[in-house]
């Protein structure tokens, strides 16, 4: 297993899949639930100084999608370097890595007056589930790749 400028590419395609499903995902759940975790999704209240501008949704979400592929790439970096071959162990990673950034990113709420309160237990029982559901299909996207060319992405 090598890391590869095709590997590459395709972290970044799942990156954009993956990223896209968690932003329609929570916006759903905005519409119908009310709780802001589609906004809180897309907030940079707490980054000093872009907190000062009013970016429009699709800026916003193309924020969200650059972490997305950021994050994607970070992943097949690390299961090429760790030489992880198994389906279930990179589906199990990915899940758990999107559940500890899930964490860690929602307290975030407690900078802006537009998300969610800390203590919404809805709030958090949703950004949770989309953040898990997320890792859980970019896992899938890399495992199945793994599947198809029978070598890791």
């Amino acid at each position: 297993m090598h890391l590869t400028k095709k590997g590459l590419q395709i972290a970044v395609l799942y990156g954009l899949i993956s990223g896209l499903f968690l932003a329609l995902f929570l916006k759903v759940v905005e519409y119908f639930t009310h709780y802001k975790v589609y906004t809180l999704l897309l907030n940079v209240d707490y980054i000093p100084y872009v907190k000062t501008f009013v970016f429009p949704e699709l800026i916003e979400v193309g924020f969200h999608q650059i972490v997305s592929i950021a994050l994607a790439v970070c992943l097949y970096i690390l299961i090429v370097y760790r030489k992880i071959s198994s389906h279930k162990k990179i589906i199990f990673l990915s899940t758990f890595v999107c559940f500890i950034i899930g964490i860690a990113l929602f307290p975030t709420t407690t900078f802006s007056d537009r998300t969610p309160e800390f203590t919404s237990i809805p709030s958090f029982s949703y950004w949770m589930i989309g953040h898990i559901i997320y890792g859980y299909i970019l896992g899938l996207l890399f495992a199945l790749n793994l599947t198809k060319n029978n070598t890791t992405p």
